[in-house]
């Protein structure tokens, strides 16, 4: 194993990618990152993590005004301010779990990254969105259109690859034909073999 070990997980919403991710750090025992980067980033900032929610993981704006580095969009910012983040912790030598925020693609050049997509059958995804956000069977169809929607045009728009592409990834998984814990198993596995 390389000194620095850098796992990007994408995920299709209701994949489980996220609780997959989660096992994985706690078992590696490294940091894990996900939505908790805004709130560091906030910390550090004293600005307001409510707004800053607001923007996460959110597509490039199709118009926005942009004088050199510097942009008017909120989006951006937030996107870069995310990116920024990541490249720093990897540029420190930490080894860690991070879940979406184009890290395959922002850490590409890390010979320690290791980047996996979680994908699963409909069957899977959407019993497990109906839990987890209250919602009946339509709703939660609706929602995982929406942010699988909405987590492509963010990736593609500020990443040079497509999003569930497989060439993109060293291993994408399919999270319903193992489930959760052996889909992890797995996803170690894999690591440990590269």
């Amino acid at each position: 194993m390389p000194k620095q070990l850098i796992i990007s997980i994408g995920r299709e919403l209701g994949s489980g990618g996220s609780d997959i991710a989660k096992i994985i750090a706690k078992d590696l025992g490294l940091n894990l990152y996900d939505k908790n980067i805004l709130e560091e980033i906030a910390s550090s900032k004293n600005s307001d993590i409510k707004s800053m929610k607001e923007f996460d993981e959110k597509p490039k704006p199709f118009i926005s005004r942009r004088v050199r580095e510097h942009t008017s969009s909120t989006e951006n910012i937030i996107a870069q301010m995310q990116f920024d983040y990541l490249k720093e912790k990897a540029a420190s030598g930490e080894s860690f779990v991070v879940v979406g925020r184009c890290a395959s693609s922002v850490l590409a050049e890390n010979p320690g990254l290791v980047s996996i997509f979680v994908c699963a059958d409909d069957d899977f995804r959407i019993p497990r969105v109906m839990e987890t956000f209250s919602l009946n069977r339509r709703e939660a169809r609706e929602k995982i259109e929406q942010t699988d929607k909405r987590r492509k045009q963010y990736h593609n728009s500020y990443s040079k690859t497509e999003w569930r592409d497989t060439s993109s990834y060293d291993l994408c998984i399919k999270s319903s034909s193992l489930g959760i814990e052996k889909s992890a198993e797995m996803i170690k596995a894999f690591i440990n073999l590269k």
